[in-house]
């Protein structure tokens, strides 16, 4: 057998593209995965590591554009939008405000939730069966209010989605936020808790990930970045890379935020844009918050670990700008120093962005291509690749066997995108 040819050949080494190589390889097929970088080094590497079926409310809503709008003007904004002209972006801004209204946001609210919450069950089995270690924990997540006006705008679209969707909330006042989590400086004026929320450390669970790929039987090429693809009678036939020529009887891709520039070489428009985040990593401070905390005012997520604590959030649409923007990172900092009594620990390990995957309609892409007969795409996860991985790699595993997935695959299918 040609050395070069696998059975799934897996464009991107991210928590994706490694959940689908582990699932593919457990179900007993030959994987080979590409990343252009080392595993994980992309968006799973510097987010804040939560496992969040609490986050199953898109963020296309009625009035959202509006708040779009007016972060123009306003570098540090949680939500930012850099004004300068780019016509991809101004069509995926133009097709997610036609998603702000309560049809479109019930739709991608059910099909977020289906899979967020099926991939919720599969990361304990697979981290305990696995024994990863990656700092799992299953404490929680809470969303913290300073105001009232903020509680009760989250109460309407935030608590009762999740209670139509049976996701747990629990609607806790000031006093007992505060006494629940003496990290927070007094002033709460309440909480939001989602039991069945966790968190991990994301790097670890992408390095853990790579090793039990490799321990299968699996190949992983790093540095390998994709320069073209060789396409025949409907089908890609190989995938020419900085490393060498590659093919697979199966294609998946999943790269992230880099999926539509690979779109465009094989004549697909993938209706995504980068959602730039940030986040400050931290060694532990003495008073660290129990649970993995959203400071909602702020916007900014804080996670706290065995190793250590990070500060993240923000989203920011300025296309494949690259580098740190220090207005983005010092909002961090301001919004964390107003909510909790140790907001940054002793020594700053890293300041970190990358980009989140933004599908149009906030819904990953995942299936066959109905361009390209031997093509899946696992892709357009947004904020939430570390949540949905498990999930999206069970999926790609039936759909690559013939298998009827766990759950419904129609809300994420390509073809709604004619990819």
């Amino acid at each position: 057998m040609d050395a070069s040819r696998s059975d799934v050949l897996i464009l991107g080494g991210g928590v994706i593209g490694l959940a689908c190589a582990y699932y593919l390889l457990k179900s007993g097929t030959t994987v080979r995965v590409l990343e252009q970088g080392t595993p994980g080094c992309g968006s799973s590497h510097g987010n804040c590591g939560t496992i969040t079926p609490s986050h199953a409310a898109p963020l296309a809503m009625p009035g959202m554009l509006g708040v779009g709008l007016r972060s123009m003007l306003r570098a540090d904004a949680p939500l930012y939008i850099n004004p300068r002209l780019d016509g991809p972006r101004l069509r995926w801004l133009l097709g997610f405000a036609r998603r702000c209204n309560w049809r479109d946001f019930e739709r991608a609210a059910h099909a977020r939730s289906a899979i967020l919450q099926r991939s919720r069950s599969l990361l304990t089995t697979l981290v305990k069966e696995e024994g990863l270690d990656c700092e799992f924990g299953e404490e929680g997540e809470l969303y913290v209010y300073r105001t009232p006006r903020a509680l009760q705008a989250d109460e309407r679209h935030h608590a009762q989605v999740l209670d139509r969707l049976g996701v747990q909330v629990h609607r806790w006042r000031g006093d007992e936020v505060e006494a629940r989590e003496p990290a927070l400086k007094p002033g709460v004026a309440g909480g939001l808790f989602h039991p069945g929320d966790a968190r991990l450390r994301p790097d670890r669970y992408a390095a853990e990930l790579a090793q039990r790929v490799l321990a299968l039987g699996g190949a992983i090429e790093s540095g390998a970045r994709i320069d073209q693809f060789g396409l025949q009678h409907g089908r890609v036939d190989h995938v020419r890379t900085t490393r060498g020529v590659f093919r697979g009887e199966r294609v998946v891709m999943a790269l992230g935020a880099w999926s539509p520039l690979a779109g465009e070489l094989l004549g697909l428009r993938l209706p995504m844009q980068p959602g730039k985040g940030y986040s400050i990593t931290y060694t532990r401070p003495s008073l660290a918050p129990r649970h993995a905390l959203v400071l909602r005012e702020a916007a900014v997520c804080v996670t706290t670990w065995e190793t250590g604590y990070r500060l993240g959030s923000t989203m920011e649409f300025s296309g494949y700008a690259e580098g740190l923007n220090r207005t983005r990172l010092d909002a961090l900092r301001r919004g964390a120093a107003a909510g909790l009594h140790e907001p940054e620990g002793p020594q700053m390990l890293e300041e970190w962005w990358g980009w989140r995957p933004m599908s149009v309609d906030e819904v990953p892409i995942i299936g066959p291509s109905t361009r390209w007969s031997n093509l899946m795409f696992a892709t357009a996860h947004g904020m939430l690749g570390v949540s949905m991985s498990a999930a999206t790699g069970e999926m790609i595993a039936a759909l690559v066997r013939g298998d009827t997935p766990s759950i419904d695959p129609s809300p994420y299918a390509p073809a709604r995108f004619g990819a």
